[in-house]
């Protein structure tokens, strides 16, 4: 029996099949219509050739619609006088220190935003519900979100089914069957987004069950947000549940090598060619947030905690009005992609810089066959060196955001660097971090293809309170708890356990200095999840050789066609030189050839392959 991990990114379709402990891995373009870039990479990777175990998807689909702003016409239900829910926002401002800056505007317009007549209280009916003051409805899809419905469903219940009786075709979504929990406009922003995109989601899936059954493959189930897969059913009702699916594989795969690797603290690095997700990993958990925000939208689910930056492979290179060298969020793309890749690409990208640093090979995964003399034209008077530079320093900011704006010393980690393009950066960013140890797996450019065959099945459950905790009764053993002192407006989220009180106490005083042991503790929400691990996954390893499983380990002199020199590379940091490798490791400065990645070893810095053909970079 085999399993079968396919990723879809902006670029490229990542496959990994894994039979009996041997992996294969593919990589193929990404063509507009996604379903056809599935089944190419399975017949690709020879998945047709065994029986399938299981068969795990990620998808941008949900993302892309939401930043491209693709959706479905939406209407949004509220209650009368709260209709403009998804206009009124908060009052914090876009941008604290940019006045001008303005919010997104919102996915559903003025007109199409109604209110019916009703009013549920925290303790229950205020004012009964009026179906018959509901105004007609023109839409595709509609999102339903009534006040204090997170408490009593029963009037938000009785609204999304006679919308459905009105429009037998539309997608409606209400509040309680996605994001069961307080806070009205997150609530309504995460509701309007997940009818926004059902339409376009269930659409691929629909025509991605189709192609699979066509070619003989299992259905495959899909990556949530929060780390674990679901039915293709499940993801097409849902949208939102899946909208940072392929990032949060890669998190799950980054999880998996580092725990291979005998080491419980990390933080991911997946770099791609448009973008650059980064997460800490703890006690070989990946964290876990109950908010995040996507395109300038709130969203109330459980998802990895990521942090992403517009800095990737193909992220263009540009100079401001103030003449300042800036990198990304714009892209090159797949179409035509960056200059070296000599698909009509003109602008100069990250991918050109580091072809004229010597730093990647003459051919990419695939045999892509790379122009260094198109990169360099379109370079012009940019140093590669300074691109390098500032595309660096965009991840560093993700990476001090996700550890010592939140607490942890990058020191106590180690990074997991992946993606076809996180390998290049990985030890110049560990440098400036602190950072001692950097993992690079063999199957670096397609983890998280690897993490999607490596994930558990998980269907997270949240139950709203905000009642006193002394009166909540009974709670789950397992899971997380927000609690709150009463009178404050946030909460802090803790494990459940035997003493959850105590362990708030602790976060608090952790967080911002004191602890109040006499005060009223309010329970805001309990959140648990049910999970059936994944299959059990065992990569051969492979010796600690040079030349092992991931492909040569070769200096910059050797891909310029220049035979390598005896010894040590000379010369400044770097700039391009031979390899040394003696006994299995390798000293920087060389580039490693990884499967469908390129790793970077600068100078200061050696390599050797543990017992999963993970690459073990240190400082020397």
């Amino acid at each position: 029996m085999a399993i079968l991990g396919i990723d879809v990114g902006g670029t490229f379709t990542d496959a990994v099949l894994l039979v009996e402990g041997a992996l294969r891995t593919v990589k193929v373009p990404t063509v507009r219509a996604q379903e056809h870039s599935v089944l190419k990479a399975a017949a690709a990777v020879g998945a047709s050739a065994a029986p399938l175990e299981r068969f795990t998807h990620g998808t941008t689909i949900a993302t892309n619609a939401l930043l491209e702003r693709k959706g479905a016409r939406t209407a949004f239900v509220g209650t009368a006088g709260f209709e403009h829910a998804l206009h009124l926002r908060r009052q914090t401002r876009a941008h604290l220190y940019r006045l001008c800056d303005d919010h997104p505007e919102p996915l559903v317009p003025l007109e199409r935003c109604v209110g019916v007549h009703e009013r549920v209280g925290p303790d229950g009916v205020i004012e009964p519900l009026e179906l018959d003051s509901l105004p007609p409805l023109d839409a595709d899809a509609v999102a339903v979100c009534l006040l204090f419905s997170f408490r009593d469903a029963t009037h938000e219940r009785l609204v999304a089914e006679e919308v459905r009786r009105r429009l037998p075709h539309a997608h409606v979504v209400a509040s309680h069957e996605v994001a069961p929990e307080f806070r009205e406009y997150e609530r309504a922003s995460t509701t309007a987004v997940d009818a926004y995109l059902g339409p376009v989601l269930s659409t691929y899936l629909g025509s991605l069950a189709d192609r699979c059954r066509e070619a003989g493959l299992a259905e495959p189930l899909v990556m949530r947000s929060s780390g674990g897969v679901c039915t293709l059913a499940e993801a097409a009702r849902h949208p939102a549940f899946v909208l940072v699916s392929g990032p949060a594989a890669g998190v799950v795969g980054a999880a998996y090598v580092a725990r291979a690797a005998g080491v419980e603290n990390a933080i991911s690095l997946d770099m791609g060619g448009t973008s650059t997700d980064v997460c800490l990993i703890a006690g070989g958990r990946a964290g876990r947030a109950g908010r995040r925000e996507v395109g300038g939208f709130p969203i109330r689910l459980p998802t990895v905690d990521l942090q992403t930056v517009g800095a990737g492979g193909g992220s263009i290179a540009w100079r401001d009005a103030g003449g300042a060298l800036r990198v990304g969020p714009q892209s090159a793309g797949a179409d035509p992609g960056p200059a070296c890749y000599g698909r009509g690409g003109l602008e100069p990208t990250v991918t050109d810089a580091n072809l004229a640093l010597g730093r990647l090979p003459d051919a990419l995964a695939g045999g892509l066959a790379l122009d260094r003399a198109a990169a360099e034209l379109a370079l012009g008077d940019l140093e590669p060196a300074d691109v390098i530079a500032a595309v660096n320093a965009e991840m560093l900011r993700a990476l001090r955001l996700v550890s010592v704006e939140r607490g942890h010393d990058p020191r106590d980690f180690a990074l997991v660097a992946f993606g076809g393009a996180g390998p290049l950066h990985a030890c110049e960013l560990a440098d400036e971090l602190g950072i001692e140890k950097v993992l690079v797996p063999a199957a670096a450019g397609v983890l998280s293809a690897l993490g999607l065959v490596a994930s558990d099945e998980r269907r997270d459950r949240v139950r709203s309170y905000v009642i006193p905790f002394e009166e909540a009764g009974l709670l789950p053993r397992e899971g997380e708890v927000d609690l709150r002192y009463r009178g404050q407006s946030y909460e802090l989220t803790v494990p459940l356990g035997d003493d959850p009180l105590e362990a708030f106490h602790r976060a608090h005083e952790e967080r911002y200095g004191y602890a109040d042991r006499t005060r009223t503790v309010e329970l805001v929400a309990v959140r648990t999840a049910e999970v059936t691990p994944g299959p059990e996954i065992r990569l051969a390893g492979a010796p600690p050789q040079p030349t092992a499983a991931a492909g040569p380990l070769r200096g910059p002199a050797e891909l310029a066609g220049t035979p390598p020199a005896a010894g040590p590379a000379a010369g400044p940091a770097g700039a391009p030189g031979a390899a040394t490798a003696t006994a299995g490791t390798i000293a920087g400065p060389a580039v490693v050839e990884l499967e469908g990645a390129t790793c970077w070893i600068p100078p200061g810095w050696e390599g050797v392959r543990d017992g999963n053909s993970t690459l073990v970079l240190t400082r020397t």
